[in-house]
């Protein structure tokens, strides 16, 4: 469980970092992807553009 919830606290610090790259690449603006402030910050949950990302990586490992 502890596990999870580290994996998911990286994933958050990832995607906030990544923010400005992907929404060059139009994620991060679909219906879904969550932006909040929290203690002075803004965080970033892209729910939708993970769904797009991991189908696109799927995809891509069944051509190869």
């Amino acid at each position: 469980m502890i596990r999870w919830l580290i994996v998911v606290f990286i994933a958050l610090i990832l995607f906030s970092g990544l923010r400005p790259w992907l929404e060059k690449l139009g994620l991060g603006r679909l219906p879904g992807d969550f932006r909040f402030r929290l203690f002075g910050r803004e965080w970033f949950v892209p729910f939708a553009s993970s769904v797009v990302l991991s189908l696109l990586a799927m995809a891509l490992m069944k051509l190869l």
